[in-house]
């Protein structure tokens, strides 16, 4: 493996802090990686999931540690248009959140892209429970242990769980 693909890779493979079992790639915040092994440096792009998130600081200290551990320099830009949808996340990195116990969020299908009034839905939001998949469930709380999350619990078994919200 080229030092390139190694190094691409480690970047691509670190872990969101707030939900360590799905990486930064899966999450669909890491944009872009720029390798130039003539000055051995690279350019990584990333996108927060919102403003003000607090893992971005973590998380490009990890890409420039990871970085320099394959001897590279890195230039970590943060990108904040378009901002950040959950359509970006991968379909690896929904089944990773709904295997930890975290609902995967559905498609937002280009909302955040949306201008204009926003249109009013009739209709319950459903969010299958990720312990035993029943569609009985209810929000407890809007935000749950991050700004991203919802928590809700099942009423079929009864265990408590985030929803990751569909952005």
């Amino acid at each position: 493996m080229s030092t390139r693909t190694a190094v691409t890779e480690a970047i691509s493979e670190i872990p969101d802090p707030e939900i360590p079992v799905i990486t930064i790639l899966d999450l669909g915040i890491l944009r872009d990686v720029e390798v130039d092994d003539s000055t051995r440096s690279l350019v990584a792009t990333i996108t927060p999931t919102y403003s003000g998130c607090p893992a971005m600081e973590a998380i490009t200290d990890r890409i420039r540690w990871e970085a320099q551990a394959h001897g590279y320099r890195a230039d970590v830009r943060t990108r904040l248009s378009p901002a950040w949808t959950t359509d970006w996340m991968t379909d690896r990195g929904r089944a990773e959140l709904a295997r930890f116990g975290i609902a995967p969020p559905g498609r937002a299908e280009g909302e955040s892209q949306r201008r204009g009034p926003v249109p009013v839905q009739l209709q319950r939001h459903v969010v299958a429970c990720p312990h035993c998949g029943s569609d009985d469930t209810a929000e407890i709380a809007h935000f749950g242990s991050t700004a991203c999350k919802a928590l809700r619990r099942c009423n079929a078994c009864r265990e408590p769980f985030d929803e990751f919200k569909a952005i």
